[in-house]
């Protein structure tokens, strides 16, 4: 499924790593502001998306040593329609647009990764190539988590009551999500993308401290972040299981046919009811209730992150440094300034 591209990825930068341009833009005294933009991001290959309400940024170590960036705007519907920022709502809009934006830049840093060290021509995965990635990925993730359990529960135990099923279904679903993550964290490759994916949360929650933005005074903050998609995937089944139990209590035994129906369908309002928990938390991190509640969540990141070296650092801060910097320049201007819009990140 590799095509050449007619349109060749944006190449921003390509910096040697003993450049003095990286050296100097990595050491630059970033201290975040008092300021209420969320950002967020998630690892790729050999690097870091990163990202704000208005712009993605992309950070990707060569195998030549190099560090290639590419950034690109946000058109977030989110921003232009009121709908689409209320509550539960605005949860299922920024899943999307976050999945989105992941599977391009994971293409992209697909393309940097497979680079020869010799800067042979580049080959980018055509749009059709992507649009099946998605597709594929996301109906796996729902035959796994969604489908898989529901369908298994229902054909092992035919009779167990509205709450009992819900219960052994939740409990079967949370267990593969963790076996699963076990599992593909034994893989060398996997491994080094924890490594990156914790990168980010330690560049994300240096930012948050107002730390200075340099990979010695980034290392020794948490991999574990309470935005982080791991949390919220763990949130999304244990909510599922209210709603499930609610929506049994509603229209009574489903067929098989409907049960997995209902499990895809009902996605939806359960990611945006996630989205809220896991968005209050992230703006209430002190407080102890919520501490203890989303625990486990925090607990599961362990499975899903490792703790990088000093070079996956400084791809990770490169990569927040370009977006934050746009961000920024935005916000600054008079007629964006005074209409913009606050867009919540996931971690």
């Amino acid at each position: 499924m590799l095509s050449r591209s007619r349109k060749p990825v944006v190449r921003v930068a390509s910096v040697k790593p003993e450049g003095r341009r990286l050296r100097s833009s990595l050491s630059l005294p970033l201290i975040a502001k008092q300021s209420t933009t969320m950002y967020g991001g998630q690892a790729v290959i050999e690097g870091v998306m990163m990202r704000s309400p208005s712009y993605w940024s992309l950070a990707v170590r060569k195998p030549n040593g190099e560090v290639a960036e590419v950034w690109h705007p946000v058109d977030s519907l989110m921003k232009r329609h009121l709908i689409f920022r209320l509550p539960v709502i605005r949860g299922v809009m920024a899943l999307g647009e976050s999945l989105a934006i992941g599977f391009r830049a994971l293409a992209i840093s697909t393309e940097y990764a497979a680079e020869g060290e010799e800067g042979e021509e580049s080959i980018e995965l055509g749009r059709w190539a992507i649009v099946l990635m998605f597709v594929f990925a996301i109906g796996f993730a729902l035959a796994l988590f969604k489908v898989g359990p529901a369908a298994t529960t229902r054909l092992v135990f035919p009779h167990l009551s509205n709450s009992v099923f819900v219960l052994v279904e939740g409990a079967l679903r949370v267990t593969v999500l963790i076996a699963y993550m076990a599992l593909v964290g034994l893989l060398p490759d996997i491994r080094r993308l924890w490594a990156y994916h914790g990168a980010e949360h330690k560049v994300i929650n240096a930012y948050e401290a107002k730390e200075e933005l340099t990979p010695e005074k980034v290392e020794p903050y948490s991999v574990i972040h309470p935005r982080c998609g791991t949390a919220f995937l763990l949130w999304v089944m244990v909510i599922a299981i209210l709603v499930y139990w609610t929506l049994g209590l509603i229209v009574g035994h489903l067929t098989l046919p409907w049960l997995i129906v209902s499990r895809i369908v009902m996605l939806f309002p359960i990611a945006g009811i996630a989205y809220e928990l896991i968005r209050f938390a992230g703006k209430h991190r002190s407080n102890r209730i919520l501490k203890t509640l989303l625990a486990p969540g925090l607990w599961l990141q362990r499975l899903t992150t490792r703790e990088p070296d000093r070079e996956q650092l400084e791809v990770s801060i490169a990569a927040f440094k370009r977006v934050y910097e746009l961000e920024t320049a935005r916000a600054s201007e008079p007629s964006i300034g005074a209409t913009a819009r606050p867009i919540d990140v996931i971690a």
